[in-house]
């Protein structure tokens, strides 16, 4: 009747192909659509959730990747209506399949030198990272729960922490996908932190500002870097995950954070937060349809 429905496009898993994958010549339309528009797709390719997509789109500067975000979500959703489909961007679109996360990939360059870039791949220790790679770590992760509300803000954000490859505590990792920052094994220009826990229901310009800022405040307090996790976060024991903290688990728990922190308030402007927070809170939800 016009509507989207939480009916997947197809049964298939990841990187499967045709005929399980159903979506290879519109992610190939949606690929073409997006050079023509000047963004620069890398790879595309089936996740593992049931009509569950993925494109990664070459990286930039901040501000130029929070504007390339925008432009990319615009043509995915037209590409997707022109084909009779709906594109959601929801963090957990379909009940009991995979949720779908926004990772953010970042790197830091000083006079044209990776600082993420470390002689051993992959990384067995922090020790192999250098100071400043360190520190900008250990300042996400100090800020991590008061800024979770600006990362994942539907109360449906919630549902997708703790399942497989999506974290749940306030840790890191150079391996395990299941942990809030991984290193991935990449090298040169592609030497970086992935941070894992926003959803694509974020504001993406004041989720990547608040990143940003709590991984600068760690290099200016030269913030140390708690050990690296050696488990997956989803299989842990109790005695793993012991004195690790939690993400928030609930909307509410996150907004209260975001409402007292000082660093928030310092990044976004107390005002700015206050009337956040109201919206997360009034009771709404959006539609299926809507995101």
């Amino acid at each position: 009747k016009g509507l989207p429905t939480r009916t997947p496009q197809d049964t298939a898993s990841y990187c499967d192909l045709a005929p399980r994958d159903k979506a290879e010549n519109i992610r190939r339309e949606i690929c073409l659509t997006l050079k023509q528009m000047g963004l620069e797709p890398e790879t595309s390719r089936h996740e593992s959730g049931p009509g569950q997509q993925e494109i990664v789109f070459r990286h930039s500067d901040i501000l130029a990747a929070a504007d390339n975000l925008t432009t990319f979500k615009i043509a995915v959703q037209t590409v997707a209506a022109r084909n009779g489909l709906f594109a959601s961007f929801l963090p957990k679109p379909v009940e009991g399949a995979s949720g779908s996360g926004l990772h953010i990939n970042l790197s830091l360059y000083r006079d044209g030198k990776n600082l993420f870039a470390s002689e051993g791949i992959p990384l067995e220790s922090s020790e192999q990272l250098l100071p400043e790679a360190q520190w900008f770590i250990a300042g996400i992760l100090r800020r991590s729960r008061e800024i979770t509300a600006f990362l994942n803000p539907l109360r449906s954000s919630y549902a997708r922490f703790g399942a497989p490859d999506a974290p749940r505590y306030v840790s890191w990792a150079p391996v395990f996908r299941s942990h809030l920052v991984r290193i991935p094994a990449a090298t040169g220009e592609y030497a970086r932190m992935e941070l894992r826990s926003p959803d694509p229901a974020c504001n993406h310009y004041a989720a990547l500002a608040l990143v940003l800022a709590a991984g600068i405040e760690g290099i200016r307090d030269r913030q140390a870097l708690q050990p690296p996790s050696a488990f997956d976060a989803c299989r842990a024991s109790p005695a793993e995950t012991a004195g690790l903290e939690k993400l928030p688990e609930s909307l509410a728990e996150a907004a209260a954070l975001a409402e007292t922190s000082e660093f928030v308030a310092r990044v976004l402007s107390g005002e700015t937060t206050r009337a956040y927070i109201r919206l997360l809170t009034d009771g709404s939800e959006p539609e299926f349809g809507e995101i």
